[in-house]
């Protein structure tokens, strides 16, 4: 499929969910680099949002806001959440393979980066008790995001609704393990380069 229809694909996705994912599974109509390129949006937006919303909604000190780091923070989460949700559905009989899972995460992540854009500018146009505004905006998001994924999870492993739930909670689970184990494993490494370091430094000092 050519770019620009992969393009009217992903916002026919982003309108028409169920339909769109269900063609994302069975005729090669997702792209991944539109998928990335969300993902990489909404972690700008989401840093931008936090920089310079207004301080009617905003209480962070714009300067201990790292960009870098929280791109990097949400495309491990994306990451860690595909890895997770397939993990989960492979054992589950899901028949959605691993780019089909990134896919559609992807394409999900359109409807928060859309409302934190637009809640960044109202932010600025909202007097002090008109938060709700924002609020309500953002919320939108989130929600329209959820019921993407929830979709998108639900066509491409050809779900029931039930068993798309019990799949989410599984994949939660899931991710906390990964989670966990990433940490456990960055401490030994931590442990290990300490412990080496600590005898080099004795042996430099000693020679």
């Amino acid at each position: 499929m050519k770019r620009s229809g992969k393009w009217q694909h992903f916002f026919y996705t982003v309108s028409h969910p169920a339909d769109g994912y269900y063609w994302i599974r069975h005729q090669e109509k997702g792209s991944l680099g539109i998928a990335f390129l969300m993902v990489i949006l909404y972690g700008i937006a989401f840093s931008m949002n936090r920089i310079s919303a207004s301080f009617i909604v905003n209480d962070i000190e714009p300067r201990t806001v790292n960009l870098p780091a929280e791109l990097a923070g949400v495309i491990a989460l994306y990451f860690i959440l595909c890895v997770g949700n397939w993990s989960v559905t492979c054992l589950m009989e899901g028949e959605g393979r691993f780019r089909d899972i990134l896919t559609a995460t992807g394409y999900a992540l359109f409807p928060m980066l859309v409302t934190t854009v637009a809640a960044t500018a109202v932010s600025h146009l909202v007097a002090e008790n008109e938060e709700a505004f924002y609020t309500i905006l953002m919320g939108l998001g989130t929600a329209y995001t959820a019921v993407m994924l929830l979709i998108g999870i639900m066509q491409i492993h050809n779900y029931t609704f039930g068993k798309t739930l019990v799949t989410l909670f599984l994949t939660v689970v899931a991710m906390l393990i990964i989670i966990f184990l990433m940490l456990l494993v960055f401490n030994f490494i931590t442990q290990v380069y300490s412990f080496f370091r600590g005898i080099y430094m004795e042996l430099v000092f000693r020679v």
